[in-house]
């Protein structure tokens, strides 16, 4: 049981029982014991030492575009980076940001001040904090390549900064996977560029990527990660798969590489989906197709 009376003495606006469909680009997910929606480090650190001195688990998350939450819900507290931590602020090539601001909010942001190097970015569905924390990228694109340095609370509650060769950055992956940690901000480098050279550039990834996938329906984007040597998408559709459902769960009949909630679909239902796809792909091309998503939560 969560101390009610302790966290909300450490945290402004908590939420008690909250049902995390509300706050997943899937739209599916139990309550969450806490949710509070962090305004600054202090905050977060105050609600970590709570949670440490109460043995409460906690839970950091930005905009719930690459997780799933479980049907179970979420035990102990929800901490979420979000709008309450979206400053930018733009010096020369130069961008400093913090964790909370939605990439496509950042990148027009970027255009205004007419650089370049992060229109691959602009039409991914996360925070910035979030799109850190897997290494997001997309077209040729990933966020290690601008990164300069990222600040963060280390598991022991210490405040670094570190440069972005010191982050472990690979393929959807960063030291912050292995858990405990919170991005706060981060430094990029960017270059100065042409404005409607780079408008236009955003204007036709935003397009390919509306053309291609299935963004009026809920989803957590790419359900899997790429193969090597393979793509997912192809492989899946190859099965035979597109369109296949479990419950309200479905393979997107528009990309394959995207599980969708077509109406009403239960985590349970994802789950499945994907076990489901999983196994018939490797019968079939011997490829072992792992999750990009993340579950979070209980089942």
């Amino acid at each position: 049981m969560i101390d009610k009376k302790g966290l909300t003495s450490a945290a402004d606006n908590v939420l008690f029982d909250e049902d995390m469909s509300a706050h997943t680009t899937f739209r599916i997910g139990g309550k969450a014991d806490a949710f509070v929606d962090v305004s600054c480090a202090e905050e977060i650190e105050r609600i970590i030492r709570f949670c440490k001195d109460s043995s409460a688990p906690y839970t950091i998350m930005g905009n719930g575009s690459n997780m799933l939450v479980g049907d179970g819900g979420i035990r102990g507290v929800v901490i979420r980076v979000g709008k309450n931590m979206s400053d930018c602020r733009i010096d020369g090539d130069v961008v400093y940001a913090q964790a909370g601001i939605l990439m496509s909010a950042l990148a027009k942001r970027i255009l205004d001040a007419s650089l370049t190097g992060f229109e691959f970015a602009a039409g991914i569905p996360g925070t910035l904090g979030g799109g850190i924390f897997m290494n997001a990228g997309a077209y040729g694109g990933e966020l290690k390549d601008i990164l300069e340095n990222v600040t963060y609370i280390a598991p022991d509650g210490s405040i670094r900064t570190e440069t972005a060769d010191k982050l472990d950055f690979s393929y959807r992956h960063s030291k912050f996977c292995d858990g405990g940690y919170v991005i706060l901000s981060c430094k990029i480098k960017l270059k100065k560029g042409n404005y409607d050279d780079i408008k236009a550039r955003m204007t036709d990834l935003n397009q390919r990527r509306a053309d291609k996938q299935p963004l009026s329906v809920p989803s957590a984007g790419s359900t899997f990660k790429r193969p090597e040597g393979h793509f997912a998408g192809k492989l899946i559709q190859d099965a035979g798969l597109m369109g296949y459902s479990i419950g309200g769960a479905a393979v997107s009949d528009k990309h394959a590489g995207f599980v969708v909630n077509k109406g009403g679909a239960s985590a349970d239902d994802v789950l499945r989906l994907i076990e489901y796809v999983q196994k018939t792909v490797k019968d079939k091309f011997g490829v072992d197709l792992k999750p990009e998503i993340r579950l979070i939560g209980e089942r």
